[in-house]
């Protein structure tokens, strides 16, 4: 296979995990993936992502706090994130990604109980056993260093997928950023953006072979000449 063509299999055949075995990776695995995403791209060479790697007894104490933020509804966003803000066609595309999610893992739509299990499976960080929390300073409106992050997340989840790991960048960690900074011991100046669950993906678990698709290039892609 060409260098183009296996990038285009990593590109193209990424999926998200949402359920993994609860075997760690090593310390040199995961090295070289933070290696790759420290490569990513920033404005004006800036690099300002700030990365807390959470692994063994913290992570479980981190998911103990998260779930107990969860039942307090004490939510801390630090950035606004509503989805009754997503209308029309991107609307529908949110609506059609987790209609197939449930019917891949048989829930159906009146099933309340069992859709907000999964969600608070979220909180538990699908049992993956690293995530990476993914921290910002505080930089004029933001946009600019957010970009940032987001070209260094899927340096990091391209990585983990080219060397056979799964994972999953999860809005929903945002939502509880003083819970996380709190556990990690992380200045109020730095902001969540969100988390990165990853390890090794349960091959046996119908939730991760969901296929979302992808609307086509004229959806999207305006072409000038």
């Amino acid at each position: 296979m060409s260098q183009p063509e296996l990038f285009q299999d990593i590109a193209r055949s990424r999926r998200v995990t949402r359920q993994f075995l609860p075997t760690p990776l090593s310390e040199r695995q995961i090295n070289r993936v933070l290696l790759d995403a420290q490569h990513s791209p920033s404005n004006c060479n800036t690099q300002p992502w700030h990365v807390h790697l959470v692994s063994g007894d913290t992570r479980d104490r981190l998911s103990a706090a998260l779930l107990a933020a969860d039942d307090r509804h004490h939510f801390t966003p630090d950035f606004e994130f509503d989805m009754a803000a997503y209308t029309g066609v991107f609307a529908e595309r949110a609506q059609a990604s987790g209609r197939a999610r449930y019917e891949a893992i048989d829930i159906g739509r009146d099933d309340h109980a069992a859709r907000q299990a999964c969600l608070r499976h979220n909180l538990k960080f699908f049992d993956a056993p690293h995530v990476a929390f993914l921290f910002m300073p505080q930089i004029s409106d933001y946009v600019r260093a957010a970009g940032d992050i987001g070209m260094y997340a899927q340096t990091f989840l391209l990585s983990l997928h080219a060397r056979g790991f799964g994972a999953i960048p999860q809005t929903l960690l945002g939502m509880y950023a003083d819970t996380v900074r709190d556990v990690l011991g992380v200045s109020v100046e730095m902001k969540l953006m969100f988390g990165i669950s990853f390890g090794y993906a349960d091959q046996h678990s119908a939730s991760n072979f969901v296929d979302v698709g992808r609307v086509a290039l004229e959806e999207s892609v305006v072409r000038h000449s």
